[in-house]
């Protein structure tokens, strides 16, 4: 098995390579934020929508030099990584972990920002689009809501404890409930609700993480003049939606096929899969 290769901090070095102390405040705290990406066809696929999320959130955390992390930054040391672990051509899995350097207990020593970044291959085509997901409602624990939910947090556990329901009843995706009991996004992605001709989605207050490939499905809906309401939504609406559909950086859209005894179309999900192909990586009005 051939070694592969990180980028840990500016080096280059074995992913098997031991990079953490017990003082790091990721392994600490959690401390940081990440960034999940794809890359196809030789860059990253709407780069500046996650650059733009990542210095945001970076802002918001009060970690120092947001602006070293800019497009030019990223793609080089993506390419420089694929080159490395002989991925040119295939589509990867780009994870990008920044998270705060130094010591210190709650209170940092430091705002200066270190980082990691991952690639892994992932398949050409991720799922059959004639097979959709099955589906199930985690609510064992709730996900609270406040300024800072809508970050890709290195902060984790109730996707952790979702995981582990998924796993072991073997759904394909688990939804997650917020604080009031309102559907809030999927253990991997946002949350799309097809019904009475309306697209809806949870609304940022209301929880969910601002995916990247959200705002695209919301442009690309704009497109298609097919209305989209960002909204408080109960979960009770699974039960008499037409479709729903997940979304995310590196799977793009995955029609639901079912939850418990209700079955869903894809009519809507493979018009958003179809247009997102060809969609340009730039904002469109």
């Amino acid at each position: 098995m051939s070694i592969q290769y990180i980028n840990f901090d500016g080096q280059i070095i074995a992913e098997s390579q031991h990079i953490a102390n017990i003082d790091s405040r990721a392994l600490r705290y959690g401390d940081g934020l990440f960034e999940t990406m794809l890359w196809k066809d030789g860059d990253i696929r709407f780069l500046k929508r996650h650059i733009d999320r990542l210095q945001q959130g970076m802002q918001t955390l009060q970690l120092e030099e947001s602006t070293k992390f800019d497009e030019f930054f990223l793609r080089s040391k993506t390419e420089e990584l694929i080159r490395k672990n002989n991925m040119l051509g295939q589509q990867a899995r780009v994870r990008l972990t920044v998270f705060r350097a130094g010591g210190g207990l709650y209170s940092p020593d430091t705002n200066k920002p270190m980082y990691c970044l991952q690639v892994s291959r992932i398949a050409t085509s991720l799922r059959d689009k004639k097979l959709g997901l099955i589906v199930d409602l985690y609510t064992e624990f709730k996900k609270p809501y406040s300024d800072l939910s809508h970050l890709k947090s290195n902060n984790a556990l109730i996707y952790v404890m979702a995981g582990l329901y998924k796993k072991k009843f073997a759904y394909d995706e688990v939804f997650i409930l917020n604080q009031e009991g309102y559907l809030c996004e999927a253990l991997t992605s946002n949350i799309f609700v097809y019904y009475e001709k309306v697209l809806y989605t949870p609304a940022i207050t209301e929880g969910c993480v601002a995916g990247v490939m959200r705002s695209v499905m919301m442009d690309i809906a704009k497109s298609e003049n097919i209305q989209v309401v960002e909204a408080q939504i109960s979960p009770e609406i699974m039960k008499q939606a037409d479709e729903i559909f997940c979304t995310n950086a590196v799977q793009g859209v995955q029609w639901v096929m079912g939850y418990k005894q209700k079955r869903y179309f894809n009519k809507i999900s493979r018009i958003m899969q179809d247009k997102l192909q060809h969609w340009p990586d730039g904002e469109q009005d």
